[in-house]
């Protein structure tokens, strides 16, 4: 059976595109909501999305439609995906629940390097794709241009291209027309038992976890006893609804549609996005399949800067983690900083919105240790072990070989800014790929670079060297032996374990160099002399010296013998030297945060 009625499609485009403004028009279109008078970005609802100008969260909404053309109303469920290359895992996640996908070009920029990601996911989970040029007001706007780039590059018909702004509203009423033509309505079978995918989740202090969910086949009732199956949990589903943007309660959610169970739920861990609910009384024989799992690429330790936070930082972690599947951790201690965790991410931008999450939403402030990649090891009794912190590194001499991820990066860029760019690809140890022509004025670098380069500014370098206009996208395609090698941070001979870090044999001078003219200008002279030193296991690479605070024994000699002042001078030598044995270097968490963010 097919619900006619209904339409499940998301947008997706490169960051940027103008995505959160067609939400806004497409939400101003139906006839359930007016937001002419609210603010813009309706379904960016946190702050930081605001300030920043990019979606970090999908948001799921329903609306309903009056077809001119069909005359007949429709119910849309509307999902609003991110853009950035580091959230790629929210975009797998609305797929799951969709049969069509808005694509959203810009007519100024053209197709840009998340935009041809976003289409292969698109064509992997097998759903209608509707091509949109967007912003076709812009005075720089270049229709005719874009729409054969969308051919050219992206391989689809001109023919199906909506050109819209979403600005202005142009020709909205004709995109949701061409949805309902073009995207197929959720296929059911009435006679099939409950199944609901779970695409988003978050924690509600009153309603426990709250899951987004796609009612696959059946219907999930309110008051209706559940099952969560890979987990093995059960709860009464003690309220159920659909946004609209608002939030409101229905008695059911039906087959093909998008909506939210309240669990009643309080341990995070027993719900996990892309798993599948059931009638626990008639469950179904099998769970659906989920969205593609993304594993994090890159590493750092959240440490509070006040140790009395711990146990507020491991609980708002959970509840982060509980609505973004990609984001894994583990406790750690460490002997400078205290207790903390050690978390994975996708990218740089995706550590530091939950870094700027936890900060804002709950009020923590951390110091957070500098970022590395998973690295393999291979040591000489043949073992293989996978490692994320320098602190785990074997000795060197129970080491045959290490491995490092490369990825395979896409670089989109003008032609005047191809020399900088070849460059910078070659300083960061890339391999050269292959250079396409993608029109007059544009080319496509693909260059084979390690997953540690790309970690550290490699993506602020590029558009500064572009001046914004250069955009890029990289995949993992493995691990390969590296000369990578850990260096360790000493203070007056002792090993800083915070400030250990691995990297490749060629930058570990310059790395090490830059952390300890940091360190010596940071750190507060003593009544000692503090070296600070940077070794590869027992070779010193770099070192700096913070010389002792000068006090003037020789003052209250007003004359007299010179003995008595060369008896002083060695009395206050011989202190300095007892203090640097027995003394220990007190460094402020200030220091740590200055030196890690700089690194």
């Amino acid at each position: 059976m097919v619900n006619n009625n209904i339409r499940n499609f998301c947008i997706i485009a490169h960051i940027d595109h103008g995505k959160s403004t067609l939400s806004d028009r497409i939400i101003e279109a139906s006839t359930n909501e007016k937001i002419r008078n609210a603010q813009d970005q309706i379904l960016d609802s946190m702050d930081l999305e605001r300030e920043r100008g990019i979606t970090i969260k999908l948001n799921a909404i329903q609306l309903n439609f009056f077809s001119k053309k069909k005359n007949a109303n429709y119910i849309f469920h509307l999902i609003d995906t991110p853009g950035h290359v580091d959230f790629t895992y929210e975009v797998s996640r609305s797929l799951a629940a969709c049969e069509g996908a808005l694509l959203i070009v810009d007519a100024a920029q053209g197709v840009q390097a998340q935009t041809i990601s976003n289409l292969y996911l698109a064509i992997e989970n097998n759903l209608a794709i509707i091509p949109v040029i967007n912003k076709i007001d812009l005075p720089n706007a270049n229709i005719e241009k874009t729409k054969q780039e969308i051919h050219d590059i992206l391989g689809l018909n001109i023919d199906d291209i909506v050109c819209v702004s979403a600005k202005t509203g142009q020709n909205i009423d004709l995109l949701l027309e061409k949805v309902i033509d073009v995207i197929p309505p959720p296929t059911i079978n009435l006679h099939n038992k409950l199944q609901a995918l779970i695409f988003d989740s978050y924690y509600d202090p009153y309603l426990g976890v709250v899951c987004y969910v796609r009612i696959k086949n059946g219907q999930l009732k309110k008051r209706q006893k559940m099952l969560i199956m890979s987990s093995k949990k059960y709860f009464i589903a003690t309220n159920v609804g659909v946004k609209t943007p608002k939030i409101i309660e229905t008695s059911e959610l039906n087959d093909g549609t998008v909506g939210w169970v309240a669990t009643g739920i309080k341990s995070i861990k027993d719900v996990s996005v892309g798993d599948t609910i059931t009638c626990f009384d008639d469950p179904c024989g099998q769970a659906l399949t989920g969205y593609k799992k993304l594993l994090p690429m890159v590493f750092c330790g959240f440490f509070p800067i006040d140790n009395t936070k711990y146990e507020d930082l491991k609980a708002a972690v959970e509840k982060i983690s509980l609505s973004d599947s990609s984001f894994v951790y583990e406790y750690e201690t460490s002997q400078t900083l205290g207790f903390g965790l050690r978390c994975g991410f996708l990218g740089l931008l995706h550590m530091d919105i939950i870094q700027e999450r936890i900060s804002r939403e709950y009020n923590i402030d951390l110091i957070v240790s500098a970022p590395t990649v998973k690295i393999k090891v291979k040591l000489t009794d043949k073992t293989i072990i996978e490692i994320d912190n320098p602190a785990l590194l074997p000795d060197r001499t129970k080491i045959s070989e290490i491995q490092e991820p490369f990825v395979k990066v896409s670089i989109f860029t003008p032609d005047e800014y191809l020399g900088g760019l070849l460059e910078l690809c070659q300083n960061k140890r890339g391999k050269y790929i292959d250079l396409i022509t993608v029109d007059n004025n544009r080319k496509q670098i693909i260059y084979k670079i390690p997953l540690i380069e790309i970690v550290y500014n490699f993506f602020d370098t590029l558009k500064s060297i572009s001046k914004g206009y250069a955009t890029m996208e990289y995949e993992l395609l493995g691990y390969e032996t590296s000369k990578l090698v850990k260096v360790d941070i000493l203070l007056n001979g002792k090993k800083v374990d915070a400030l250990s870090f691995i990297c490749h044999q060629d930058s570990a001078y310059s790395q090490a160099s830059k952390i300890c003219c940091s360190l010596k200008e940071n750190i507060p002279r003593h009544q000692f002399e503090i070296p600070i030193q940077a070794t590869i296991g027992s070779k010193i690479i770099a070192r700096e010296t913070i010389k002792a605070l000068y006090k003037n024994v020789l003052a209250k000699c007003y004359g007299g013998d010179v003995s008595r002042k060369k008896k002083l001078l060695k009395q206050q030598k011989e202190g300095k030297k007892k203090l640097k044995a027995i003394g220990s270097v007190e460094v402020p968490l200030n220091v740590f945060i200055k030196v890690l963010n700089n690194k």
